[in-house]
């Protein structure tokens, strides 16, 4: 084998479509866009969600609900999550982003009772779920609300 033989599998590399070459090549004149209007030219096209002037169905649609300014998301963590701690450990919101449990803290952390804890933690966070704080003190954790 040498470096003049070497090619790809066949049907692996689709060749491009040249256009605009001539008449002869079968993709000039137009390029394969038709004959005049929006479509044919450059930068040409509507944008997603146009339907040719009459009203779009996103207007069409009633508004439902609103937004409450109030919200707060908190990050949830479940405790079966927190079995990577080592005994004795103290859970807080920077150690939890640090192990990479939660990405950010945005209005703090609520800790559920998900899966099972196995380690004796001192967890410090905003909020706990009523079963997850049974869950912790079962084991002999304690809990610090922050």
């Amino acid at each position: 084998m040498k470096l003049n033989n070497l090619c790809p599998a066949p049907k692996s590399v689709k060749k491009r479509k040249i256009l605009g070459r001539g008449c002869g090549s079968g993709h000039g004149f137009t390029s394969c866009r038709g004959s005049k209007g929006q479509n044919s030219r450059s930068g040409g096209g509507v944008r997603p969600g146009f339907e040719g002037g009459q009203m779009p169905l996103y207007r069409r649609v009633p508004k439902r609900g609103f937004t409450s300014i109030f919200k707060k998301n908190y990050s949830i963590v479940n405790i079966g999550r927190l079995n990577i701690f080592k005994d004795g450990d103290v859970v807080t919101q920077k150690e939890l982003v640090n192990k990479g449990i939660i990405k950010k803290v945005r209005h703090g952390v609520k800790i559920l009772a998900k899966g099972s804890l196995n380690k004796k933690l001192t967890i410090k966070a905003n909020k706990f779920s009523q079963k997850a704080i049974s869950e912790i003190e079962s084991v002999g954790g304690k809990i610090e609300v922050v």
